[in-house]
């Protein structure tokens, strides 16, 4: 396949195609005139490289992902990027049944809801430091 069809096929404009060649992340397997060409197994590389992209990892992430000689994917990166998924996912969840608990609340002021003031408190707290963090000024 050209580059022209697997852009079309992908959803992928030409130009991101062509970095991620120059980034490794996929390979062409020659040339037709001046455009590239690829074997069919470009588009599953592809969309693998959308779903990482998707759940957090870096284009730096992914070429680490293909670099092992066996051509597998290191499972413990994915255990890894699974478990900090579960902690966004209870991240985020604490925060929608918060603000569904202020839409709720009977409370006549939002600052008379006990709950609410919990949820304030628990927002006020600086992260720990780790990978996400922002640092302490």
């Amino acid at each position: 396949m050209d580059i022209g069809e697997v852009a079309k096929l992908s959803g992928l404009p030409a130009s991101t195609l062509r970095f991620y060649e120059q980034k490794g992340l996929i390979r062409s397997n020659g040339r037709h005139g001046l455009r590239r060409q690829f074997n069919e197994q470009v588009l599953q590389q592809l969309a693998l490289i959308s779903l990482a992209c998707q759940v957090g990892f870096s284009l730096d992430d992914v070429g680490q992902m293909f670099q092992r000689a066996d051509g597998e994917i290191d499972r413990q990166l994915l255990r890894d990027k699974a478990a900090e998924l579960n902690g966004q996912i209870r991240r985020l969840t604490r925060m929608r049944d918060g603000l569904l608990h202020a839409v709720e609340c009977q409370a006549p002021s939002h600052f008379e809801c006990p709950n609410f003031l919990r949820i304030l408190k628990l927002a006020g707290r600086r992260p720990r430091a780790g990978k996400n963090s922002t640092p302490s000024a």
